[in-house]
C-alpha cells in the first residue's frame, strides 16, 4: 500500500497562507506519487479555494468533520456531500478534539462515517485513549470499544481508513516508543478484521500525535503503519514536507 499523509490544519489558516503551503506540498508531492498520497484538511471555508489550486496535482483535499444528515437546517455545519462537491475524497470523523469539545459519541462517529461512504468520501475514523485511561490500563479496552462502535457496517476494504491518535501525545510533544506503536497498531489491525471480516492487508491505520519531521521515518517504517495523521507540523512547509519525503 501507499503510505497515506494527511495533513489536519485544524482552525488555522488563511487563503493567503493556504495558497502559499499548497503549491509548497504539491511541489513535493507530485514526485512521491508512486509510494505516497498526501492530503490536506483545512478548515472547511478554505476547502474550495485549496481544491481549486490543487487542480492537476497529487495532493487530494478533506474535510475535518461532516454531519450525519445529507442535508437541512443546521447552522454551522457541513454535509458529506458539500465536501464531494467541492473535491474532496477523504473526510476527518471523530477526532478527539470533536470528542471533547463537542462531546461526539461512538455513535455518532459511526453514523458520520456512514453518511460519508454513502456520499463516495473516504472516512478517517480517529480513535485513541487518554492518558488516564492509558495509565489504568485500559488503553485497549477505550480502543477495542471505539473499534466496535466506530467502524459502520457500510465499512469494507478500501473505503475506510482508521487513525490511532493517543490523545496524550496529540500536540504534546510527547510520542510512544516505536515498541508502543507496533503493539497498538498490530492490536488495531487484528481487532478491525474481526469486526469487519477483512483480510489483515487490506485495512489501512494511520499514526498520529506530534509526528514531525525528526520522527517520521522512524514511525513510517514500524509494520502495521499505514501512514500519518499530521496536525501542527502540517502547518510548516518545510517541515510538512520532510514528512511526505519520509513516507
Amino acid at each position: 500500500m501507499q503510505k497515506i499523509v494527511i495533513g489536519n490544519w485544524k482552525m488555522h489558516g488563511d487563503p493567503a497562507m493556504a495558497h502559499t503551503l499548497a503549491l509548497q506540498v504539491a511541489d513535493v508531492a507530485d514526485k512521491c506519487t508512486e509510494k505516497a498520497e498526501v492530503v490536506l484538511c483545512p478548515p472547511a471555508i478554505l476547502v474550495l479555494q485549496l481544491a481549486t489550486w490543487l487542480v492537476g496535482s497529487a495532493v487530494k483535499t478533506g474535510g475535518q468533520d461532516c454531519h450525519i444528515q445529507p442535508e437541512g437546517a443546521f447552522t454551522g455545519d457541513t454535509s458529506a456531500a458539500m465536501l464531494k462537491q467541492v473535491g474532496c475524497k477523504y473526510v476527518l470523523v471523530g477526532h478527539s478534539e470533536r470528542r471533547k469539545f463537542h462531546h461526539e459519541t461512538n455513535a455518532d462517529v459511526r453514523n458520520k462515517a456512514a453518511r460519508a461512504i454513502k456520499t463516495g468520501l473516504i472516512p478517517v475514523i480517529c480513535i485513541g485513549e487518554t492518558e488516564e485511561e492509558r495509565n489504568a490500563g485500559k488503553a485497549k479496552d477505550v480502543l477495542g470499544e471505539q473499534i466496535r462502535e466506530c467502524i459502520p457496517e457500510e465499512a469494507i476494504s478500501h473505503n475506510f481508513i482508521l487513525a490511532y491518535e493517543p490523545v496524550w501525545a496529540i500536540g504534546s510533544g510527547k510520542t510512544p516508543t516505536a515498541d508502543d506503536i507496533l503493539l497498538m497498531h498490530d492490536y488495531i489491525i487484528s481487532l478491525t478484521a474481526k469486526r469487519t471480516g477483512l483480510d489483515l492487508e487490506q485495512i489501512h491505520v494511520l499514526y498520529g500525535g506530534s509526528v514531525k519531521g525528526d520522527n517520521a521515518r522512524e514511525i513510517l517504517a514500524i509494520e502495521g503503519v499505514g501512514g500519518v495523521l499530521v496536525g501542527g507540523a502540517s502547518l510548516k512547509s518545510e517541515e510538512f514536507c520532510r514528512i511526505i519525503q519520509a513516507a
